[in-house]
């Protein structure tokens, strides 16, 4: 399942840029504008990382990360702010932050940082970084996907799907499980969404290979691993 990542940022267009940006690297973003809105988005927990605007209306950043590390809540902050002289940035580590970058900033620093601060938390994770079924392997820090020496062009979208499947390999996996891990869906949208997106997947992973990986379980949903 994708890791989730809170954006607290009340400028709209960064937001939207960052939140598309994140999403195409594989993450799940909830978004909130305001200081109260992301403290009790923080606080409902499961964010792997939060990105946190300092001025921000309703309750500043400063604020937020007060009530976050008073909680005792653990999850790596890492500010964005347009304050960037040598006090502001010691201000903001020494109160709580695990990181700390200036506006105007280059979005691949962001991803960087953000990837970095995840390893940190949770060092354990480090083996499920490369997912394997059968000859095919998916490095999610690198981003590569290859069946055996065949490199695989995947979508964000898909790449997501694939490393769905991937965590749940030899399990039947439901329509309403993708949508949820997904696309984020607590509902059904009513539409063919995920049938369009496994389809294009199978042709990538499996066309022109000895054996197919992913499998459609007839009335239950899709299955990837070695047939028996």
């Amino acid at each position: 399942m994708s890791q989730k990542i809170l954006l607290v940022e009340d400028d709209a267009a960064t937001a939207e840029f960052i939140a598309k940006g994140l999403d195409e690297a594989g993450f799940t973003v909830d978004r909130a504008a305001n200081g109260r809105d992301g403290l009790f988005l923080a606080t409902d927990g499961g964010y792997a990382c939060i990105v946190l605007d300092r001025m921000l209306p309703g309750l500043d950043g400063m604020a937020v990360l007060a009530a976050l590390r008073g909680a005792g809540l653990e999850t790596p902050v890492i500010i964005l702010s347009a304050l960037g002289s040598p006090e502001d940035r010691i201000k903001g580590l020494t109160n709580g932050c695990d990181d700390y970058l200036v506006k105007p900033f280059a979005f691949a620093e962001l991803l960087a940082r953000i990837r970095l601060l995840i390893r940190r938390g949770n060092p354990a994770s480090g083996p499920d970084t490369v997912l394997r079924c059968d000859d095919l392997e998916m490095d999610l820090l690198a981003r590569r996907v290859r069946r055996g020496e065949r490199a695989i062009d995947l979508q964000p979208r898909e790449f997501r799907l694939l490393e769905f499947l991937l965590r749940h390999a030899d399990q039947v996996v439901t329509r309403t499980m993708l949508l949820e891990g997904v696309w984020d869906y607590h509902f059904d949208p009513g539409t063919n969404v995920v049938d369009v997106h496994l389809s294009r997947l199978r042709k990538k992973i499996d066309e022109g290979e000895p054996r197919r990986l992913l499998h459609t379980v007839r009335g239950a949903g899709y299955r990837i691993g070695i047939e028996p």
